[in-house]
């Protein structure tokens, strides 16, 4: 899992659309790109294409049409790229990283916090 890169905004854009469609061809991911933007066919197959290199998606050619599918799920990047700024924005430390998204949005809901209390519960019964 480390060996795959951390993917641009793009990507994950991308990666977001195919989480919930894949595995899909280039057709059926364009399909949904163009809901939120204009992209033309072309630049998303060239995307997957770049993507499949650096490791972000899989492509099954058995067909006439490639299928693409992430090459990782979605809970599995999320955790890699939080592992990332964790140990780059705050020297490694989990509570700094939780304690600044906590104190910088106010917005944060009651099933939020409540959510966050019993993750926390299930951490302290844990060790």
């Amino acid at each position: 899992m480390n060996n795959i890169p951390k993917p641009t905004k793009t990507e994950l854009a991308i990666l977001n659309i195919m989480w919930t469609i894949s595995p899909a061809t280039v057709r059926q991911i364009h399909e949904e790109i163009i809901k939120s933007g204009k992209t033309s066919y072309t630049t998303t197959l060239k995307m997957l294409q770049v993507m499949h290199q650096k490791g972000l998606v899989t492509r099954n050619s058995e067909y006439k049409a490639h299928i693409y599918e992430p090459a990782l799920t979605k809970k599995e990047t999320q955790k890699q790229m939080l592992d990332d700024l964790k140990n780059r924005l705050f020297g490694g430390s989990i509570s700094s990283l939780v304690l600044q998204a906590l104190g910088s949005n106010a917005k944060t809901n009651q099933s939020e916090i409540d959510e966050i209390k019993a993750l926390l519960e299930k951490v302290e019964k844990g060790k």
